[in-house]
């Protein structure tokens, strides 16, 4: 099979656990666009939090375009024009707000490419150093978002929010919810995930469903590695999620990237 896409997850499988991307995995990424494979990062991260990788790999130079905010925004890189977007409405988000008060979370929102909560958090922290986002606490959320966001993201202890998880399925079915760390509960609009905009996105690339290659770790990951032709882990993976993919190359911190482009892009 020629494959003609990579679309790669980022934290947890392309970048390293120091949130690098190793000479290695640059080195063939680099060499499997030379061989003219379309590459695309496809992250929960914001938009702005995945700028500089993109660069970092050259992305900038090409007719290449990515994935942010788990599928609710797909953006070209070098001009950073929006081709497709989907927010969550200020109603579902403030629903959510009251669901993360009754069960005892934090939630976060993104407005103005900022960070926005009611609370502190070492959570919070995290996703503020992964994305370099200025976070702004505000003391009334509701009051504060009084628009659409692409996303929203509960955030607890694992043991707790795996809990919380099941009852807010239960509760708002109408919308996406999926784990993207141990400690994050993302959330987005019906029918956003990754596998959704890499649909779209072939599709206007004129790239068919068994020309893709999907590398990813966790479970919002799990739609695109089942939607692509060749569905990728990584060795680090979640334990649940090793016989949902078709192979599993080695962890983000041993280039399983670049084991992947060797075995099914350069041979």
């Amino acid at each position: 099979m020629k494959y003609k896409m990579l679309v790669l997850d980022m934290d947890d499988t392309l970048l390293s656990d120091d949130h690098k991307i190793s000479e290695l995995n640059k080195e063939m990424i680099l060499k499997a666009k030379q061989k003219g494979i379309q590459v695309v990062l496809a992250s929960g991260r914001p938009t702005s939090a995945m700028t500089n990788y993109a660069k970092e790999l050259k992305l900038h130079e090409d007719d290449s375009y990515m994935i942010s905010f788990n599928g609710g925004v797909i953006s070209h890189v070098n001009t950073g024009a929006i081709y497709f977007e989907q927010k969550l409405t200020k109603e579902q988000i403030h629903e959510l707000y009251y669901f993360s008060k009754e069960n005892k979370t934090h939630i976060i929102t993104y407005l103005n490419n900022e960070i926005v909560s009611e609370s502190d958090s070492q959570y919070i922290n995290i996703e503020q150093q992964i994305t370099g986002l200025i976070h702004n606490k505000v003391e009334n959320f509701t009051a504060a978002v009084t628009t659409g966001a692409i996303k929203c993201i509960l955030l607890e202890e694992p043991d707790h929010l795996k809990k919380i998880e099941k009852k807010l399925l239960l509760a708002m079915p109408h919308l996406n919810i999926t784990m993207s760390k141990p400690f994050f509960l993302e959330v987005a609009q019906q029918g956003i995930d990754k596998a959704a905009s890499i649909k779209i996105l072939a599709k206007k690339l004129d790239i068919l469903q068994e020309e893709i290659i999907a590398i990813g770790n966790a479970s919002n990951d799990l739609t695109m590695i089942q939607y692509a032709g060749l569905g990728i882990w990584v060795d680090n993976v979640d334990p649940s999620l090793r016989d949902k993919g078709d192979v599993i190359v080695a962890s983000n911190n041993k280039n399983g990237v670049a084991e992947a482009i060797e075995r099914y892009i350069l041979n």
